[in-house]
């Protein structure tokens, strides 16, 4: 299928208005960014705001609804600024993302390959093989791999495991290849909660071990002895309470996803139920590490 990319720059208080004349004129999709250099920091919840001037790129199969898209909304582009219309090269969008990544070491015997890779030869090795598809979680970003550094160097051999925003579901097939008895991942997201369970096939994960389910359904009280979550600094604060019930008593926390100012308020909000601290820095993020009382 061919595609054809409309780019528009408007002021924010425009966006929405923009947005829905896009779908009403043929759009397939509209994505929002920064039409300037603006930094916009995470939002708390509930709150979307946008940048001052906001550029829309919007996708459409015909490009003549392009072209007469690009007409319609003149009117509501910046002063000096264009509508282009260009057609997009057809191809494998999935892969072509993917097409940069290749095998992750993440510590001790730990490896992360993608699908389409040969492991390495190493004398040791525990490797997982990932085809992260839609959903996030490859090892390369700095809060994953902290993550995964950190199970490597602690394996949880015979533990039940939550991974609480599964994404692909790397963290939880790691634990389970590194001993774990059990794991369990939850996201809101189906394509996350599919793609874990395809995963964990791809890694011959026995029937059982590993289940993973819409954040809609409550993890069992006191069930787990490592709880991940790798996801953003307010949802961790929102999910203390889940998390705190979550773990038993001793069991090990490890939360990333948070920059290094970030820090206080997570940890602010795990401390009546966990001994925590920061456990691991890279390039600004942090990953948080405790133990619960």
């Amino acid at each position: 299928m061919s595609l054809t990319e409309l780019q528009l720059e408007a002021a924010s208080d425009q966006a929405e208005a923009i947005e829905q004349r896009l779908f009403e004129l043929g759009a397939a999709s509209v994505e929002f960014g920064d039409a300037g250099d603006e930094p916009l920091f995470e939002p708390p919840p509930g709150a979307h705001p946008l940048w001052t001037a906001v550029r829309l790129k919007a996708l459409f199969t015909d490009d003549l609804r392009a072209e007469i898209a690009a007409a319609a909304l003149a009117r509501y582009a910046l002063p000096g600024t264009a509508i282009p219309v260009s057609p997009i090269v057809d191809q494998d969008w999935i892969r072509a993302g993917l097409a940069g990544l290749t095998r992750i070491h993440c510590g001790g015997d730990l490896w992360i390959v993608p699908s389409w890779e040969t492991p390495p030869k190493v004398d040791r090795g525990v490797f997982v093989h990932l085809d992260p598809g839609l959903a996030f979680g490859t090892g390369s970003h700095p809060t994953t791999a902290m993550c995964l550094a950190a199970l490597a160097a602690a394996p949880p051999r015979g533990q039940h495991v939550l991974d609480y925003g599964c994404g692909s579901g790397i963290l939880a097939i790691a634990a389970l290849r590194l001993g774990a008895a059990y794991a369990l991942g939850v996201d809101i997201d189906h394509q996350a909660v599919l793609a874990t369970l395809e995963n964990a096939a791809r890694n011959d994960i026995e029937p059982g071990s590993l289940d993973a389910l819409l954040s809609e359904t409550e993890p069992a009280a006191a069930e787990f002895d490592l709880v991940v979550a790798n996801i953003l600094a307010g949802p961790l604060v929102a999910l203390a309470p889940t998390l705190a019930r979550s773990a038993r008593p001793g069991g090990r926390l490890l939360l990333a996803g948070l920059l290094d100012w970030q820090a206080g308020e997570v940890m602010a909000a795990y401390r009546n139920d966990f001994d925590i601290d920061i456990g691991a820095e890279r390039d600004g993020w942090v990953l948080l590490d405790g133990h619960r009382r």
